[in-house]
């Protein structure tokens, strides 16, 4: 194929198939997928892993369990030997994965097991919130910018009020006032236990950080000239936004996905620490650095372990996104393409 015939080729591609040529060949996009796809994948074999390898229930307490070290058998709770003796220290981590891999907490249940199924929560949690707090604020942006007006008048006010508040102030005053008495809406009631009410308060709390920035790009595009020529033929409404509007603002929304979703896990993790995220029987990466505090000097690993994952997620999402913006940008492109 001739140079020519190669650039034609190229500038033929559709933007969207340029960036994920470019997604393919980035290190950080491979790396920090690796490390989401090893951590998402471990977390959702959290059922088998407890119930044919560790042979344990993670929800239940075991104040009187045994297992077996070195052909000995030993009480996962052993009587304390310090101070005045009084109380029980759980067992360290064994390192055999069909026995207490990381140890049991105070009340002596299996840290891995517990571990895994909180992965599975808190990821479920962060991303549920994400999309929803994308969606609402996709949705709010689009029409605040492009109808203006008094609709933008309301909406964006509407959007001052959350912003004026901190984060993490307004997530937990939302979760303790619905943790009390749950959220009901119309027929359909959450009780003070249900998922849906993390997910709820943490999607709604993050919504002005996107639909603002979204506002601001909808109010430009709606002056540029390929809009205007739309309004002067007399297209839809729905037909400038589906076709002229929304292809232009979606590479921002991409960017912004596994930034928001990593928010979200953290919002989650700390307000399942402050116990008024996930409740009891259930798991969260939060709550079981929660129960690690009273080992921090005994059994730190209890409190570690989430902690690491916390932190491997929370990277490789901003990692990722990192790669997305560069991927979507000409600019950046044509700096690494030189």
């Amino acid at each position: 194929m001739s140079i020519k015939d190669n650039s034609e080729a190229i500038f033929s591609e559709s933007p969207g198939k340029i960036a994920l040529r470019t997604l393919r060949k980035d290190k950080r996009s491979i790396i920090s997928l690796s490390i989401l796809g090893f951590i998402i994948a471990i977390s959702l074999l959290a059922p088998i892993y407890a119930h044919f390898v560790a042979h344990t229930k993670p929800f239940v307490s075991s104040l009187d369990a045994t297992t077996t070290i070195g052909g000995k058998v030993v009480p996962v709770l052993e009587a304390s030997t310090t101070g005045l003796g009084l109380g029980v220290t759980p067992i360290g981590p064994t390192w055999n994965p069909s026995s207490y891999f990381l140890g049991a907490d105070g009340q002596g249940r299996d840290v891995m097991a517990r571990l895994l199924y909180g992965g599975r929560n808190t990821l479920l949690i962060g991303t549920s919130a994400g999309i929803i707090c994308i969606f609402l604020a996709l949705l709010i942006g689009v029409i605040a910018g492009y109808r203006k007006g008094w609709i933008d008048a309301i909406l964006s006010r509407l959007l001052d009020v959350i912003w004026a508040f901190p984060v993490y102030l307004l997530a937990i005053s939302l979760s303790v006032v619905l943790l009390t008495s749950g959220l009901t809406i119309g027929f359909i009631h959450l009780g003070p236990g249900s998922f849906a009410l993390p997910i709820l308060i943490i999607g709604v709390v993050y919504i002005p950080y996107v639909a603002r920035p979204i506002r601001a790009q909808v109010l430009s595009l709606r002056e540029r000239e390929f809009v205007r020529a739309a309004v002067g033929i007399g297209a839809k409404d729905s037909t400038i936004i589906f076709r002229e509007i929304l292809p232009n603002i979606i590479p921002s929304v991409l960017v912004f996905i596994p930034i928001i979703v990593a928010l979200c896990m953290l919002t989650e993790s700390a307000l399942s620490f402050l116990s008024i995220g996930v409740q009891p029987p259930q798991a969260s990466w939060g709550t079981i650095i929660n129960d690690g505090l009273a080992l921090l000097y005994t059994r730190p690993w209890v409190g570690i372990a989430p902690g690491l994952l916390i932190v491997l997620t929370a990277a490789s999402l901003n990692l990722y996104g990192d790669a997305v913006r560069d991927a979507l940008d000409p600019k950046t492109r044509s700096r690494g393409d030189a």
